[in-house]
């Protein structure tokens, strides 16, 4: 049974999709005003664990995820460095593909822009304007909370705090978990100077960032999905704001399963900008340390526990992983097998993989399962070099692992 932690109920829960035998998955992608950090890849790796897991398990998988390239930091940022918003997002979105490849992370393909949900967009802005849920003030448009039953039931927000009188937020994003107590927006109309104008039926202007998801994923996945991912800060505010404006208008059940990984800290710190000690795939690939040390790293500890990465930790994982590795090819080797296996062993290696499925099927609890993954090596390793293993016995372990590697890409 497959058991994933679910945020909305704060339980874990067995996977049950919509529609037997198959899983539909969305999962937030990056904002490509500024490249991703290793912060943000550990989320789309323990996402990447999640997609193989599925087909692993022989779901036919649906997935998309989304690069954000409107927002008020795209522009922002753009403005900054003197650049064309096309040219910075185009510039990181090559980087974030690279270093996904590099990190073995398998992304949908095509990866949607938000830039490219225009039709889908006006579509949901306007379904939500005529039931009322969303209203039009000063040449923008905003969404009502108030006019949603259920809002804030992902975080549990207490509803008693709302405040009496109107208050409209008009930014993308805010910096923090907090939470903005007020009715938030999905369109900012055009004002003299934006950069970045759309020519629609609901007049001119850009999407806001709380509109693109929901326009994406209703586009390309409908409206009603087993399961969405993110990083813990979505909780506040974004998912919800997802929840409500697909709700509001499909009447349904958005998603069935939330899934949240937590953070990565450096040093003990959170990573920023102004402490300096935001970290890059490159800056943890020096030396003897290769892709796979990190991919290793960053999904080890469970997806949802806090990471601390130090240099120590990193190099204590990177040198476990590569006894790992070195025991995988010792035992995979020709050299020492025998012409006969000893009895039980088919049964040994069998119970292998049915050790990483169970400790995999607990919340996708991948540095569990490596662990008994190398306690069952060794015990093979032993038999092997009394010469216990037979040619078979090593191609049907190789074939094993192998399998197991189409979703962990660390073994070999």
């Amino acid at each position: 049974m497959f058991k994933l932690y679910n945020t909305m109920s704060r339980s874990k829960e067995i996977f049950k999709p919509i529609q037997p035998g198959k899983a539909i998955v969305f999962s937030c992608g990056p904002s490509i005003y500024r490249r991703p950090h290793i912060g943000n890849y550990r989320t789309f790796l323990y996402e990447d664990l999640l997609i193989k897991y599925l087909k692993h398990l022989k779901y036919k998988v649906k997935y998309t995820t989304i690069m954000t390239d409107i927002e008020d930091k795209t522009i922002t940022e753009a403005k900054t460095k003197g650049e064309k918003v096309d040219a910075l997002t185009d510039d990181i979105a090559k980087r974030f593909f690279s270093e996904a490849k590099l990190l073995g992370i398998e992304l949908p393909n095509p990866v949607p822009r938000s830039s490219t949900g225009k039709k889908q967009t006006v579509l949901l802005i306007k379904k939500l304007l005529q039931s009322g849920h969303a209203y039009k003030y000063n040449g923008d448009i905003f969404f009502d909370p108030l006019k949603f039953n259920g809002f804030g039931k992902l975080f549990k927000l207490d509803m008693s705090k709302w405040p009496k009188t109107k208050v409209r937020f008009k930014k993308d994003t805010y910096n923090g978990r907090r939470w903005n107590r007020g009715d938030f927006i999905l369109w900012h109309g055009y004002k003299e100077g934006d950069i970045t104008v759309w020519d629609t039926e609901i007049g001119k202007g850009r999407p806001s960032w709380n509109i693109q998801d929901p326009a994406i994923i209703t586009e390309h996945l409908g409206y009603s999905i087993d399961i969405n991912c993110g990083g813990i800060d979505n909780i506040f505010r974004h998912h919800d704001y997802n929840i409500a404006i697909i709700e509001s208008i499909s009447g349904k059940e958005y998603a069935k399963y939330y899934l949240h990984g937590e953070h990565l800290i450096a040093n003990g710190k959170s990573m920023s900008k102004s402490r300096g000690n935001i970290l890059y795939p490159e800056d943890m690939l020096r030396n003897r340390h290769k892709p796979y040390h990190l991919r290793f790293f960053l999904l080890y500890t469970h997806y949802r526990k806090k990471l601390n990465l130090t240099d120590k930790k990193f190099n204590e994982t990177s040198d476990y992983l590569d006894s790992i590795r070195s025991l995988v090819r010792k035992i995979l080797s020709v050299k020492n097998s025998s012409k006969k296996s000893a009895p039980g062993i088919t049964e040994e290696i069998n119970f292998i993989k049915k050790d990483f499925e169970e400790k995999m099927n607990d919340d996708l609890g991948f540095g569990s399962a490596i662990n008994c993954l190398f306690k069952n090596l060794n015990n093979l390793k032993l038999k092997k070099d009394n010469n216990q293993l037979d040619y078979n016995n090593v191609n049907m372990l190789e074939k094993i692992l192998k399998e197991i590697d189409n979703f962990a890409g660390v073994l070999f």
